[in-house]
C-alpha cells in the first residue's frame, strides 16, 4: 500500500525526475507556456508554485534558492525581472493547466500549462466581462417601458384567440342548445 506517498515518481529516478522539472520549469518562466503530458504538469505546478512565490521579494537569498531549482541564470533573470512584477499581487495559483486531448502515439493525456498572468486573450475576456453580479435569488426588476411591452403582448395574443374559427364538433352542441330554447 501506498498510503502517504504524495510524489509521482514519474517513472524516474530521483536525479532524473529533479533535472527534467528543472528543465521543465525553466522552460515555463522563458516561453510562459509549455506542452506536456498531464501527470507531469501536476508534478510542475508543485514544483513550480513555491519558485514563483519566492520571487516575489527580491533579495539576493531568494535569488540564490531559485538558482539551485533552476540551475540557470537567464531564468532567474526572467523570473525576477519579468515575471514576478506580474504575479506580485496573486495569492498564489500561478498556473494554468489546459487539458487538450490525447497524444496519438501512446494516447497520453496531453495539456498546455501556462503561467496565468501571462495569457492576453483571457485577460482582455475577463476585463471586459467584469459586471458586478448579486448572490441572492431575487430577480431582476421590470422597468416600466418594460412592463408595458409586456401587457401589449399579452393583450395582442388575447384578440387572436378570440378571432379563431371555432371547431367543427361543437356544432352539435349549439344545435341542442338551440333546440331547448324553442
Amino acid at each position: 500500500m501506498r498510503h502517504g506517498k504524495k510524489v509521482n515518481h514519474l517513472g524516474r529516478t530521483h536525479s532524473h525526475r529533479a533535472a527534467m522539472l528543472s528543465n521543465m520549469a525553466t522552460s515555463l518562466i522563458m516561453h510562459k507556456r509549455i506542452n506536456t503530458t498531464v501527470a507531469k504538469a501536476k508534478a510542475l505546478r508543485k514544483y513550480v508554485e513555491p519558485i514563483l512565490t519566492r520571487s516575489k521579494d527580491d533579495s539576493t537569498h531568494s535569488r540564490r534558492l531559485v538558482f539551485s531549482y533552476l540551475q540557470s541564470k537567464d531564468a532567474v533573470t526572467e523570473l525576477f525581472r519579468e515575471v514576478a512584477p506580474k504575479i506580485g499581487e496573486r495569492p498564489g495559483g500561478y498556473t494554468r493547466i489546459l487539458k487538450t486531448g490525447n497524444r496519438l502515439g501512446d494516447n497520453a493525456e496531453m495539456c498546455m500549462m501556462e503561467l496565468v498572468d501571462f495569457n492576453e486573450s483571457m485577460l482582455s475576456a475577463k476585463d471586459s466581462k467584469k459586471t458586478k453580479t448579486t448572490r441572492r435569488r431575487g430577480g431582476k426588476k421590470k422597468t416600466d417601458s418594460a412592463a408595458e411591452g409586456s401587457e401589449h403582448a399579452s393583450s395582442a395574443t388575447d384578440t387572436k384567440t378570440e378571432e379563431t374559427p371555432k371547431k367543427r364538433g361543437s356544432k352539435k352542441a349549439s344545435d341542442s342548445n338551440d333546440k331547448t330554447e324553442e
